[in-house]
């Protein structure tokens, strides 16, 4: 057992260029005691001289740089460590442990879809707002008057000569059941924003305009208010709220309020449309509904967005014009 532990020792002094010239013996006795105590001394201090070869490192990084120079300028620090169970390795060199300066970085990986984006979409109110565009798609509740005023005052902030398109697919301050679900005073605070726009507005029904959601069609700007081939208008009374167990001369306070703003409506149905005060109110006694050619006629809207159906009613022929063309004559001429 002491050769065997004799011969490495031997040659590691050996390879130590320090003590080269000067070799120490080191041997076992029999009881495995240390004859010559000097010589793991020399040991260690050879250990500590020898030069430690460093593999290549990332310049940029604290720890590593800090630890490649104490390897450099002080080894023994790094051979001769004490054991100590509360200090992680190697971060007691620095005086106050620290962490990097930047994060890491780690790459996405895109094997399951290359045309991934790299940062989440916005949302879709916020994309058409960049189009200058305000869409309307639920009916008139204090909520979405909010959110509309809130972007038809920002895209005039934002510039007042650009117009401002408005998409409308609501059933104003009623469901489609018929029920309440807001106040009309909704439906006039959009109007009266519109109202004190600078901007051109364009207005366009995409499916259905009823009651205010009508109004706020034909509020837009002259011969900028369309309606898509298949979307319906409605002009109607308000309606009184659900009275529940209110007293008698509550429900009359009320229905007084509802009259008021049946009259107002009617007055601004007709300033619109160019019709009478008599005649609106007159076809508003009931539910009124039309469809784009006879909202069109009634005066709601200007134009039907129906792609080339300008073009094609232009090109055809009356009937009594193609009868002649023909040779045909109706009964009544022969």
């Amino acid at each position: 057992m002491a050769y065997c532990l004799q011969a490495p020792m031997n040659s590691l002094l050996l390879r130590s260029s320090s003590f080269s010239s000067h070799p120490p013996s080191l041997s076992l006795n029999s009881s495995g005691g240390r004859r010559n105590s000097k010589s793991f001394r020399y040991v260690f201090r050879a250990k500590a001289s020898a030069k430690i070869p460093m593999p290549p490192i990332n310049p940029n990084d604290p720890f590593l740089s800090t630890l490649a120079s104490v390897a450099v300028t002080s080894p023994e620090i790094l051979l001769n460590r004490p054991v100590n169970a509360d200090t992680p390795p190697y971060l007691d060199i620095f005086d106050s442990p620290q962490l990097m300066s930047s994060p890491a970085q780690v790459e996405r990986s895109v094997a399951y879809n290359e045309h991934r984006p790299r940062t989440p979409p916005p949302d879709l109110p916020s994309m058409l707002l960049d189009g200058r565009i305000v869409y309307i798609g639920m009916p008139l509740v204090p909520a979405v008057t909010e959110l509309v005023v809130a972007e038809l005052m920002y895209l005039q902030w934002l510039d007042p000569k650009a117009p401002i398109y408005i998409y409308i697919n609501s059933t104003g301050t009623t469901r489609d059941d018929g029920e309440t679900v807001g106040m009309e005073s909704e439906g006039f605070a959009i109007y009266d924003s519109l109202m004190q726009l600078k901007n051109e507005v364009h207005t366009v029904c995409v499916g259905a305009a009823i009651g205010q959601a009508c109004l706020l069609l034909s509020a837009g700007t002259k011969g900028k208010r369309f309606m898509m081939p298949h979307a319906k208008a409605m002009i109607q009374q308000p309606r009184v709220p659900s009275s529940g167990l209110m007293p008698a001369s509550d429900v009359l306070i009320r229905a007084k309020e509802v009259i008021t703003n049946r009259d107002i409506l009617v007055e601004l149905l007709s300033k619109h449309t160019g019709n009478s005060v008599e005649t609106v109110a007159n076809v508003m006694r009931r539910p009124y509904y039309m469809d784009a050619p006879k909202a069109k006629e009634f005066g709601v809207i200007d134009r039907i967005l129906w792609r080339g159906q300008e073009k094609i009613i232009a090109d055809v022929v009356p009937s009594d014009e193609f009868d002649k063309n023909a040779g045909i004559r109706s009964v009544e001429q022969v």
